[in-house]
């Protein structure tokens, strides 16, 4: 399952069924986990943990130092969880010392080709992110999100679970859960995504009441997060709308009033 021409280090951990392509290197810090198949010209180095049944597609690089100026070498990491799938030319880059220390990758997420994914980026569980899209340092993106092809998302960003972002987006500040956001403002709830997910007809209608609240009635934020606190207290989904945007360090992406 190893191709004679890839080139492993000897301390490198790689469960007994791994697959590996012609030409591909993967060097001293690395560790991947059972069942996960690096095809040809895959670079793999640093710090990097690799988990279960991942697919790694030709020349992607994984764990590569980070384009930060202030990275001076130091043994940051880079951990990817079980079942994504990586496809060509996808560019991840190990963490810095000045954040967490790690990029992460977690479960059943799908980058597409050409997909960069920054220093210190978080990424939840089935995420969704097209072609051509980049993700500079320190954005967090939630479970279930799908990012467009071609979009931009500025360091520092967070993208909310369920939120949809629209082909050659530019995100600049935070995107919260739920929203269907394109063309640098959010457009509406993203129900289809929500009807794939299973959410209950009568959940979904309380969200477009949250949205409402957000981003129709012309409310400060200290304002928003207190009617969406009086309009339910026991739903998940707006106390994740609550949570985050209490928790906002580049603010909420409200954009122009769209009617």
């Amino acid at each position: 399952m190893i191709h004679p021409s890839a080139v492993i280090h000897p301390s490198a951990q790689l469960a007994d069924n791994v697959s590996v392509g012609p030409f591909s290197v993967i060097e001293e810090n690395v560790s991947i986990d059972e069942g996960t198949i690096v095809g040809p010209h895959v670079v793999i180095n640093g710090h990097t943990q690799i988990g279960k049944n991942n697919h790694f597609y030709q020349f992607c690089s994984v764990g590569e130092a980070n384009q930060d100026k202030k990275y001076k070498g130091e043994p940051t990491r880079t951990v990817i969880g079980d079942d994504n799938t990586i496809r060509e030319s996808c560019t991840i880059h190990r963490g810095t010392a000045q954040d967490r220390e790690e990029t992460t990758i977690g479960n059943g997420n799908l980058l597409m080709a050409y997909t960069h994914i920054a220093h210190d980026c978080v990424l939840g569980n089935n995420v969704t992110i097209a072609n051509s899209s980049n993700l500079a340092g320190h954005v967090v993106v939630g479970d279930w999100a799908i990012l467009g092809g071609f979009s931009g998302i500025h360091q520092f960003c967070h993208i909310g679970e369920y939120a949809f972002v629209g082909i050659r987006s530019t995100v600049t500040q935070d995107i919260a859960p739920f929203v269907l956001y394109a063309e640098s403002a959010p457009r509406s709830v993203n129900t289809e995504g929500l009807r794939r997910r299973g959410f209950h007809p009568d959940e979904v209608a309380l969200i477009r009441k949250a949205y409402r609240i957000i981003y129709r009635k012309g409310l400060l934020i200290e304002q928003v997060v207190e009617e969406l606190t009086k309009l339910s207290t026991d739903s998940k989904s707006i106390q994740l709308l609550v949570n985050f945007i209490k928790n906002s360090k580049r603010g909420l992406a409200r954009g122009p009033m769209i009617i």
